[in-house]
């Protein structure tokens, strides 16, 4: 069991950067693998990144990668997604979610899940 809620989103424009913080609940929160999702308006729930228990390991969908970094402090139960060159593309709003022992891009996978921050990124 473990509580996710996250902050850090916002309203900003093309080619800034936003990180989002997922704040966790309990001392286990090294025992999750962790993720990040975005969801926009009358789509599917995407996956963003995910980072294993240890923080060694990430995984990040292709429209992602080389702009969004995904961390983890353990001794502070936080998952970071720091985003860069943000692209109008790139809103949604962004949950925070909490998988068991391996990291994964699965929706499924994932049994805890945050409330979502609205990310919102202008042209």
């Amino acid at each position: 069991q473990v509580q996710l809620v996250e902050s850090g989103g916002g309203l900003v424009q093309a080619g800034d950067s936003l990180r989002l913080s997922c704040a966790a609940s309990g001392r286990t929160f090294s025992t999750y693998a962790m993720g990040w999702f975005r969801q926009a308006p009358g789509k599917e729930r995407e996956f963003v990144a995910a980072i294993s228990r240890s923080g060694g390991i990430t995984y990040y969908t292709d429209s992602v990668k080389g702009r969004f970094t995904i961390s983890r402090v353990n001794a502070k139960n936080t998952v970071y997604l720091q985003m860069n060159s943000l692209k109008p593309e790139d809103t949604a709003v962004y949950y925070c979610a909490a998988a068991g022992l391996t990291a994964t891009r699965l929706r499924d996978e994932y049994g805890y899940w945050g409330q979502g921050t609205q990310v919102t990124v202008s042209s």
